[in-house]
């Protein structure tokens, strides 16, 4: 896989089913690139629908090819509520360079539990080479001295 930058814009969420009886889901997500994470901010009130608009970078130097996006119900008085995850192959922005706004399912214990919505775009990082190897490569590897001329 090839070296770079993966940008990954979180847009919005629909459909999310909260735990709690009584009060709203107030959700975030934790994206997860290998040992990459962030956090988007916490939509208060922002229910089963909640819009982000944010925007991630990641480091793609590995063949690591998931992005794995954790939805949460940030909790006042108890412990985070986990609502659902969706799990993003990143092969085919890679090779395509940018994939728009996709929505992909929300699953908890293998049912689903709504969706996510992101856009994905992959940046290479651009090929780098030793002057001197581009000196020897244009003379076939050949270089003149001045006692052969």
């Amino acid at each position: 896989m090839p070296r770079g930058t993966l940008e990954v814009v979180l847009v919005s969420a629909k459909g999310l089913q909260g735990n709690d009886f009584l009060s709203s889901v107030d959700p975030y997500v934790i994206l997860t690139y290998r040992a990459q994470e962030h956090k988007s901010t916490v939509k208060e009130g922002g229910g089963s629908s909640p819009k982000w608009n944010e925007s991630f970078l990641f480091t793609v130097s590995d063949s690591a090819s998931e992005l794995n996006l954790r939805i949460i119900d940030k909790d006042h008085f108890s412990k985070d509520d986990f609502l659902g995850e969706a799990i993003i192959p990143i092969d085919a922005v890679v090779a395509e360079g940018s994939i728009p706004e996709t929505p992909y399912n929300v699953v908890k214990d293998e049912d689903y539990r709504g969706e996510i919505k992101v856009a994905l775009t992959f940046t290479p990082e651009p090929e780098r080479y030793d002057d001197s190897y581009k000196a020897e490569e244009s003379y076939g590897g050949w270089t003149q001295s001045n006692r052969d001329i």
